[in-house]
């Protein structure tokens, strides 16, 4: 069955290793170079959306991936191809050797990560950041489910082409129905709660909503009610993260604090800094201990732009539950009809060291070998959310 799914006669698609809104991720072989890679499969457009549509999000795909392809950071994830194949998009990456935070966060049960790891991915992902901002890249839905540890301590930020696809209110208007601004609530800025243009700050703003959920065990609005959650972002001042852990240390408070600014001119004003930031502060950190939550702060009642009104919380990483690898699709556009007999018709430098990464409890993710996932790609059952599938997730 195998050799009935192979695309232009090379990359063989082996086993179906996530799925979600925007299409499928496949664990392959690219039979040219004979080495594994990750394929993924972007669902045809349905006949709902006109051929000028259409026309145009090929080309934006295309403009993405190749910007996305010339990315060379250890900390990006590496694209090696793309194009289209039976009327669908497919991007091939590298295959990679570990778990997203999102599932970190889910072994530790809510439980904070250990202050050192938190220093140390918090350096790594300001280092990306700021190569890919150099290059004039936001990346747009930054969250613990587009960022992977592997197994060597390495952290890698994913998809900054697929994101920045989706990223546009109008493109992701005609391919959700729903209109709502890309981004998971909780990890979102307040100039993309607005509506506003976004910047590289908006990226920064989301690493300190990561940074503090790994830090503390819980994001800095950590409310069920999603309007809740993008009030709070907008007009809400964080609780500080030593009020829920004491032990952090005062200068990653400090950054932490400094990344939520609401306004964005009051955040670093680029990744570079935050790096020399954090390489000053960093020095013996004590070993995490119990932490507590306190209890959320009030939320004012202003109102919020109308897309906001029938938006899902989505899911915040901690204590989160992984669902199953193939979640059903509501809408039927990833039936297997298209998911199976479709796309069987033809069928630089090594990193400093890390410290060491203490076993994470057992859980129902698994452990082997992932893929990078599309932050466009969330479940529709639970959009934001990473999903558990062997050692990777759909966020």
């Amino acid at each position: 069955m195998a050799d009935t799914r192979l695309i232009h006669g090379r990359y063989r698609l082996l086993e179906l290793i996530g799925r979600g809104g925007m299409g499928e991720v496949w664990a392959a072989r690219d039979e040219s170079l004979g080495r594994r890679v990750a394929v993924k499969c972007l669902k045809p457009l349905g006949s709902q959306h006109d051929n000028a549509f259409a026309r145009v999000l090929r080309e934006r795909f295309r403009r993405e991936a190749r910007v996305a392809a010339a990315l060379q950071h250890r900390g990006v994830t590496v694209v090696h191809d793309f194009g289209e194949f039976e009327g669908g998009l497919y991007l091939v990456m590298e295959l990679l050797d570990g778990r997203n935070l999102s599932q970190h966060l889910q072994d530790h049960k809510g439980h904070p990560l250990p202050v050192a790891h938190v220093v140390d991915i918090a350096e790594q992902v300001a280092s990306a950041l700021a190569y890919t901002h150099q290059q004039g890249i936001v990346h747009r839905d930054l969250k613990p489910a587009n960022i992977m540890l592997l197994a060597d301590g390495t952290v890698k930020i994913l998809d900054f082409g697929i994101a920045r696809l989706g990223a546009d209110i109008g493109f992701t208007s005609r391919l959700t129905g729903t209109g709502i601004a890309m981004g998971t609530p909780h990890y979102m800025s307040p100039e993309q709660i607005g509506g506003a243009p976004v910047d590289h700050r908006s990226d920064l703003y989301s690493l300190g909503c990561v940074l503090y959920e790994l830090a503390t065990g819980a994001p800095p609005f950590d409310l069920d009610d999603a309007w809740a959650i993008l009030v709070g972002h907008r007009d809400t001042e964080p609780v500080p993260p030593r009020a829920r852990r004491v032990e952090l240390p005062e200068f990653f408070e400090e950054i932490v604090l400094d990344l939520l600014a609401k306004d964005p001119g009051s955040r670093p004003q680029d990744a570079g800094e935050l790096v020399r930031r954090l390489a000053a502060g960093r020095g013996p950190v004590p070993e995490p201990a119990a932490s507590f939550a306190l209890a959320p702060p009030p939320v004012p009642s202003r109102g919020l732009p109308s897309w906001a009104r029938g938006m899902t919380t989505g899911h915040k990483a901690t204590g989160s539950t992984p669902p199953d690898p193939a979640p059903p699709d509501p809408d039927g556009s990833l039936t297997g009809a298209w998911t199976t007999a479709s796309w069987r018709r033809v069928s630089r430098h090594p990193p400093p060291p890390r410290p060491p990464w203490p076993d994470s409890p057992s859980s129902s993710a698994g452990s082997g070998r992932c893929s990078t996932t599309p932050s466009a790609m969330c479940s529709p059952r639970r959009p934001g959310r990473g999903c558990g599938w062997r050692s990777g997730a759909i966020g």
